[in-house]
């Protein structure tokens, strides 16, 4: 996948770059979706269920529908087809929709190197091919993986983003040792299930979003600074003249922003090998 710049015909094309999305398949040849796919998306506003705002600068944004991704790849030992290769605006990889031998069709993340017609299966026996589906002890080691289960048989929750993927680095017993998107090492019962491949639309990072136009399709709302707010507002704020601030980094609560470490989870201490720092 290529990124596709503009003529800086206006201030804002400048920078802008987008996607070109070469590797997708062309609208009108996408087959019919069933319905349970594609389902109705509410926003939030960053607010909970008390309607409290509890994320800033989230609103507004372009409409979306939602597809039901399938992250516990449960269809075991039956093989399928890629239909397409789809774009899915609450994500930023690409997504690929299946057609299995039984007539059902599910939506997937779609790995690197994933084409229309590929034949794709979720088994223990499965070639170590892009978008397989085995458990880590079935997987050589070395391989690079993607949608990996914390617990066995409760889905994928790990290197789901654009471009993403762990290795398999090791097997002792029962846990294999991950190393993570992050560079952490960590261990995994060797129960829990992987996809074969880094993930799709690995260019992502590179985009510009080149206008703040652009960041309110994508539903985030401005953000202003804590040094152009009142003492009362920000620890940042206040000052004669157009102050930086004093004193280090935090956020309006207080908490410190650089290098503080907020994990609190002794429970699942024992199964980092090694941080990330």
């Amino acid at each position: 996948m290529a990124v596709k710049t503009f003529k800086p015909t206006t201030p804002s094309l400048r920078f802008k770059t987008v996607a070109d999305f070469s590797v997708l398949t062309p609208k009108k040849e996408q087959p019919k979706k069933p319905r349970k796919l594609m389902q109705p998306l509410s926003k939030s506003g960053g607010r909970n269920t008390l309607g409290k705002m509890t994320v800033r600068h989230i609103g507004g944004g372009h409409k979306r529908k939602y597809r039901v991704i399938d992250f516990i790849r449960d269809k075991r030992d039956i093989p399928a087809v890629v239909a397409s290769i789809e774009y899915d605006p609450n994500r930023t990889a690409y997504i690929a929709l299946l057609n299995y031998a039984d007539g059902e069709k599910r939506f997937i993340l779609a790995p690197s190197g994933l084409s229309v017609g590929d034949k794709v299966i979720a088994s223990e026996s499965a070639d170590i091919k892009p978008a397989n589906n085995l458990s880590l002890s079935s997987i050589p080691v070395g391989t690079v993986i993607h949608n990996i289960e914390v617990e066995p048989g409760r889905g994928g929750r790990l290197a789901r983003s654009a471009g993403n993927f762990a290795q398999l680095m090791a097997k002792e017993g029962e846990y294999c040792q991950v190393k993570m998107p992050s560079g952490e090492m960590r261990l995994l019962h060797s129960r829990c299930r992987a996809s074969i491949g880094p993930l799709s639309n690995q260019e992502h990072e590179n985009l510009k979003i080149g206008k703040a136009g652009r960041a309110r399709w994508l539903g985030i709302r401005p953000t202003n600074r804590g040094v152009s707010m009142n003492p009362i507002d920000h620890p940042h704020g206040g000052g004669e003249g157009k102050s930086s601030g004093g004193g280090h980094p935090r956020t309006p609560w207080g908490v410190p922003t650089k290098g503080y470490k907020t994990r609190n989870n002794k429970r699942t201490d024992a199964f980092i090998v090694k941080r990330r720092k």
